[in-house]
């Protein structure tokens, strides 16, 4: 009850100053906006012979991240870029003449983001430099991320001070079971799938065989798929990266020179002037001339603008776990994504639809849900899947509604399987004299509490469901896919797949990226050159970002990351985080294992 009137307390609070602010602001706010308007009337623009300048330490995600209220008003805003919106720039950059040169600047590290979308921005680069402009990349620690794509310029430099690190990929598992039983809380699992492992930190303190191999596949493909890649851009035999990687490891800087893995060991000074002398001298404080990746979005390039058309390729993103209701930022709340699904179409002038899939999958009832809107869509118009980083487990349900699906070699997918977890505090509970009686009409009727184990009976019944749900998971890929059913089964069973090995058992199309989705729908719609893409976007909203940050909601997500102690805070935070994913009304769920890390 206090905690009832404290959290009622603090809402009323807050909607009150959330109207007094917005009062107070509304003059403000309007003059601000008149101003703003006037100030951007201008079209922006460069100067020739400019440098554009990608920090590698930006995160690249499918969307721009949520910006929270707290980050609006003291202007610390994540530096992060929409995928499409780097393919874009990159694109047109290379057809503009003012811009001669590209800056891949890695001297503070790489942002968040993975690999299947690093592999998407690769070929990008590639078609810039092979347009004749040069690349000329830049870092003092290179990791294996920032390296994937550094590797591609013409003239890779190295801080005398700094290092390579080439050793591979690896991923780590957390553990809870015995944690767990020391402090008394119990937890049962139901599911189907030999390598369906989501639970496995819940019951074990070790992986299964099935789950370290489906693992150990997973990386020897991205890690494949990055030494051949870097191998062909550095003129370096795969086979010697594998052997440097086996028994070096990380590199120094004269040491990765003289292996062929960097060109130049160099001061960033030394890169500036030797950019001064490709672009001039630049306005103000600029070392040279250059205009950044992201500020570039503005620029228009008359070679590059496509004209705009009544034929619309609709985007759509579904990015996060999957939960039903309207979720939260960074979620695919069933009912919010449906919303925009429906819009789409009804929408006359949306001829196709590309659906970005980046989802470690979730809740088994809402994927259905959202898999049921998408097959209304195809039914009127061609419906392609774009697989991002990942798009696996209840992620994968929803993609089998698709006409077409592509993804990336490195893209983690499948994980057809499902499983269920069921808690219960009878232990730790009566450890602190805590204890509970039930009055029931029937045997059953208290199924779903969290004060006791179940019984044999109601995990029997667990069972059932589960294996229900999985067998019509089964049934949807193998229609989806034209695989018989027996087949399907084999590839289940909860594994993992890289897009690369789902391309050749069936479960994609094709490998490529998002634009070569985009295209592929121009295409199954029959629009030749007649059509124009348009995202599907929806506004954060702040109204409800202030009431939260009135109630002082801590976010563990601001500690920061230079902190390793921080660090391991915040991944065994997300890793818990799998617990208020679990709202199904079944209490059945389609998920990959935890939170899934490659370092």
């Amino acid at each position: 009850m206090r905690q009832f009137l404290k959290q009622t307390f603090a809402s009323l609070v807050g909607t009150l100053v959330a109207v007094i602010l917005l009062v107070a602001l509304g003059t403000s706010s309007l003059v601000f906006l008149i101003v703003a308007a006037v100030s951007t009337s201008e079209e922006p623009s460069i100067k020739n012979k400019s440098v554009l300048v990608f920090d590698l330490s930006t995160s690249i995600r499918d969307t721009e991240p949520p910006v929270s209220l707290g980050e609006a008003v003291s202007g610390d805003v994540p530096a992060a870029i929409p995928l499409r919106q780097v393919l874009q720039n990159l694109e047109k950059a290379t057809q503009d003449k003012r811009i001669v040169a590209l800056f891949l600047n890695g001297s503070n590290g790489i942002g968040n983001t993975d690999y299947a979308t690093l592999a998407e921005i690769r070929p990008a680069l590639e078609q810039f430099r092979e347009s004749g402009k040069k690349i000329i990349a830049y870092g003092v620690d290179w990791g294996e991320r920032e390296y994937y794509l550094g590797s591609v310029a013409d003239e890779v430099i190295l801080n005398p001070m700094g290092i390579v690190e080439m050793n591979g990929l690896s991923s780590e598992q957390v553990f809870f079971s015995q944690a767990l039983d020391k402090f008394g809380i119990g937890v049962q699992v139901i599911r189907v799938g030999r390598y369906k492992a989501a639970v496995e930190p819940f019951i074990q303190q070790t992986m299964s065989p099935e789950n370290r191999q489906q693992i150990a596949g997973l990386l020897g493909d991205l890690w494949g798929e990055f030494i051949a890649d870097v191998g062909t851009s550095r003129k370096i035999p795969a086979n010697k990266l594998q052997a440097l990687a086996n028994t070096k490891g990380i590199f120094l800087a004269s040491e990765a020179k003289a292996q062929g893995l960097v060109d130049r060991v160099a001061y960033f000074d030394e890169v500036a002037a030797e950019l001064r002398e490709i672009s001039g001298k630049g306005d103000d404080k600029q070392l040279f001339r250059k205009v950044s990746l992201e500020g570039y979005s503005d620029i228009s390039v008359k070679a590059f603008k496509q004209e705009s058309s009544q034929n619309k390729i609709a985007i759509v993103y579904a990015e996060g776990a999957i939960v039903g209701g309207r979720g939260e930022d960074g979620q695919i709340g069933s009912a919010r994504i449906n919303e925009q699904l429906r819009d789409v179409r009804e929408d006359e002038d949306v001829k196709a639809v590309v659906l970005r899939i980046n989802s470690p999958g979730g809740s088994a009832t809402a994927s259905e849900l959202i898999l049921r809107e998408i097959q209304l869509i195809r039914q009127e118009k061609p419906v392609i899947v774009s697989m991002g980083d990942v798009a696996a487990s209840g992620g994968y349900w929803i993609a089998t509604g698709a006409d077409y699906i592509f993804a990336e070699p490195s893209t983690i997918t499948g994980s057809i399987g499902v499983f269920g977890l069921l808690p219960n505090l009878e232990k730790i509970s009566n450890d602190n004299g805590v204890a509970w009686e039930i009055v029931k009409t029937g045997q059953l009727a208290d199924l779903d509490t969290v004060v006791r184990p179940k019984t044999p009976q109601e995990l029997a019944l667990y069972q059932r469901l589960v294996n229900q749900v999985y067998d019509l998971f089964l049934e949807k890929v193998a229609k989806s896919r034209n695989i018989p059913k027996e087949k399907v089964a084999q590839i289940a069973q909860g594994r993992i797949w890289s897009g690369q090995d789902a391309k050749q058992i069936g479960l994609v199309d094709e490998l490529g990226g998002i634009e070569s989705a985009i295209a592929y729908a121009a295409k199954k719609a029959e629009l030749d050159e007649d059509w124009e893409a348009e995202e599907y976007l929806e506004e954060a909203d702040w109204e409800r970002q202030l009431i939260d940050m009135l109630q002082e909601e801590a976010h563990i997500d601001s500690l920061t990351a230079s902190n390793p102690f921080s660090s391991e805070f915040n991944k065994l935070k997300k890793d818990l985080a799998i617990l208020q994913l679990l709202s199904d009304s079944k209490g059945v769920y389609a998920l990959l294992p935890f939170e899934f890390r490659i370092k």
